[in-house]
């Protein structure tokens, strides 16, 4: 049974790795292919109706938001999984499929998806097919790939813990089994080396239930995003909106906790000289910017980490149709070694995955405890 699983491991890691760089080999042939189509973005046609593979806009269409969800390529068919569009304009609310914007005009009801420029992916109104700078604001709650993803494993992490939960109320005082057995140890990880030894023993109850949502979240996702198939592969954590979300929530409670002795160490910070608070308060408006950069740290850090291990992977398949535009051989030789730098790569995620959630999670809790601390009396 342990070489079973051992073998059933490595065949799906195996599975993810290949089925991984096959995937974005399909896309980029199919995308070189038919650079007249203008289906998209990625090709630049030149000449007559020779399309030029460009790395860092396919890089881009995989890491970025979209309105819809791609799933393959077969031949010069590509299937996608349209999202719901959800428009509130002129105090209207307008709603249909993102496939209506597969059109020559990318446009359906006068607005219109932007193809290309600084606004692209973007959803903007049109009037009398030309862009109207006075018109009424379009406010778009669309449900994007991101999106849709982060409802997705909502649901899945609350299925997978109200399943440990209930395994927990009906095998009192048996040894955990399941999903039970593999949750255990991280709940006690986090509660143990995280919880108790930042925040204390007397608090970090209080704080616990944020910890592990934050921290189950993240990892659930990071690894959800390895995944190369739908409904995997979505760059949750590798999108900023969500990490800052993620980090205001960490800021808010933070702040909402902080206790007076922490307020006063803020504004007359003990141990520093009368001359850097009177008469410019310079420590005290330091300590207000680490406030705030605190919560930008952990944002940027997450956001950095999860998109540049996309990026990297991303740019050893690019090379494969770089060196195969120049010379079918030198394509193949070099997709020897990007093979084995994705594999490389994708270990190395598997560990990052980890590690990004451990981090923001730890300190979280080091912010908490130091907002919640007392001071000694002796």
């Amino acid at each position: 049974m342990p070489r079973l699983k051992k073998s059933l491991f490595c065949l799906l890691f195996l599975l993810l790795v290949f089925g991984r760089f096959s995937g974005f080999a399909q896309d980029q042939t199919v995308l070189v292919a038919s650079s007249d189509s203008g289906a998209s973005h990625a090709v630049k046609a030149e000449g007559k109706g020779e399309g030029k593979f460009n790395a860092g806009e396919m890089i881009m269409e995989h890491v970025v938001d979209n309105h819809e969800w791609h799933v393959a390529t077969i031949g010069n068919l590509e299937l996608t999984v349209p999202l719901p569009v959800i428009l509130l304009y002129d105090g209207r609310l307008i709603c249909f499929s993102s496939s209506r914007f597969h059109n020559e005009t990318h446009s359906y009801l006068g607005f219109k998806l932007e193809p290309e420029g600084p606004s692209k992916g973007k959803i903007v109104k049109l009037e009398n097919n030309i862009k109207a700078p006075a018109a009424p604001k379009v406010y778009d709650f669309s449900i994007t790939k991101v999106a849709f993803a982060v409802l997705l494993s909502s649901f899945l992490l609350i299925l997978i813990f109200l399943s440990v939960a209930r395994a927990y109320k009906h095998n009192v005082n048996k040894a955990p089994s399941g999903l039970q057995s593999l949750m255990e140890p991280l709940i006690i990880f986090i509660r143990d080396d995280i919880a108790k030894s930042s925040i204390g023993e007397k608090k970090y109850e209080k704080f616990m239930p944020f910890l592990l949502t934050v921290f189950f979240f993240i990892f659930f996702n990071n690894l959800f995003g390895l995944i190369p198939f739908f409904p995997g592969g979505a760059n949750v954590t590798g999108n900023i909106a969500v990490t800052l979300v993620m980090a205001l929530f960490t800021f808010v409670l933070t702040t909402i906790n902080g206790n007076k002795h922490y307020w006063v160490d803020i504004i007359n910070t003990p141990g520093v000289p009368w001359w850097l608070k009177l008469p410019i308060p310079l420590m005290p408006i330091v300590e207000i910017i680490g406030i705030i950069t605190k919560p930008f740290v952990l944002m940027i850090r997450l956001f950095a980490n999860i998109t540049a291990g996309h990026i990297i992977g991303l740019g050893f398949v690019s090379l494969i149709f770089i060196f195969g535009a120049i010379s079918a051989a030198l394509g193949l030789g070099v997709s020897v070694v990007s093979v084995a730098f994705m594999i490389f790569m994708n270990l190395l995620e598997l560990l990052v995955a980890f590690i990004q959630a451990y981090v923001f999670t730890l300190l979280s809790a080091l912010y908490f405890g130091l907002a919640t601390i007392e001071p000694e009396h002796h």
